[in-house]
């Protein structure tokens, strides 16, 4: 599937300020699951320098600057996306005791995915249950999560503020699509299984008043590596879905973070506008 996208985003200030650094993660993942076409970001004022570069993730990342007041700052990003994964599950899966849960990962792998597995334990009565009516086996128990979540809570859509912490969701029986990402996460590493948000685009924002932008999760599978699951959407993720940038904390994922120093209050506005063929 094609996708073409442009997200505006516009800060405003009632009067000059000093902007910070900023750092920008709205460059589309170029991977084995999406290649990008095409990609370009405007930044108005114009910084007085940006570096590019890659995070820990492997996410995109610009990094801008500025020099004097101003009372505006815009940002556009501009994409055309080619998505790949027609089939979510094209790959050959190991024997079912190494898909048991507590996933058993060889020493390196666990070293290197230890930080998507760290857990505060907030979601460990809700998702027991669930592993244990799976079977204990992965794919069974992501199937039935991701289900859980879709027609077991209430989706709401919450402009402002990061995501919620899963207990917060979990005593509300709500949450917005990021809510439900970090809640997902949680329950899966509960149960042993490495995962981390991921904050992007999907198609269903083309038809949609005001278009946001998304968040789903993804699971580290033997054999499958880094997998999504939408569990605001109810399914595995394939070609209706863009993923810009991926960690194992959501704030490490924020499409656009920044301050600025003064003493003006600001106003945030943006628009996406969004097309998708094939």
């Amino acid at each position: 599937m094609r996708i073409a996208a442009t997200h505006t985003t516009i800060y405003r200030y009632t009067q000059p300020v000093a902007l910070e650094p900023h750092t920008i993660r709205l460059r589309p993942r170029d991977d084995a699951a999406q290649r990008v076409v095409s990609h370009r970001l405007s930044i108005s004022p114009a910084p007085a320098g940006q570096s590019a570069f890659s995070d820990q993730d492997g996410n995109g990342v610009v990094q801008a600057w500025f020099m004097g007041g101003v009372r505006e700052l815009a940002v556009e990003s501009a994409f055309v996306v080619e998505t790949l994964r027609a089939n979510p599950f094209d790959f050959l899966l190991p024997p079912a005791h190494d898909l048991e849960l507590p996933l058993r990962l060889p020493e390196g792998l666990q070293t290197a995915l230890a930080p998507y597995l760290e857990t505060g334990g907030q979601a460990k009565d809700f998702a027991a249950p669930i592993a244990n009516a799976s079977g204990r086996q992965l794919m069974p128990f992501l199937d039935a999560l991701t289900a859980a979540l879709f027609t077991g809570f209430r989706h709401i859509v919450r402009r402002e503020g990061g995501p919620r912490a899963a207990a917060q969701t979990l005593a509300e029986g709500e949450g917005s699509c990021r809510d439900l990402a970090v809640l997902f996460t949680e329950a899966c590493r509960a149960e042993g299984v490495p995962a981390r948000f991921v904050s992007g685009y999907e198609t269903a924002a083309a038809f949609d008043e005001h278009a946001y932008m998304h968040a789903w999760a993804e699971v580290f599978v033997p054999n499958g590596g880094w997998r999504g699951y939408d569990p605001s959407r109810g399914m595995a993720v394939s070609t209706a879905h863009v993923a810009v940038a991926a960690a194992a904390d959501p704030a490490m994922a924020a499409p656009i973070i920044g301050t600025y120093r003064g003493s003006a209050e600001s106003t945030m506005d943006f628009q996406i506008q969004m097309q998708a063929n094939g």
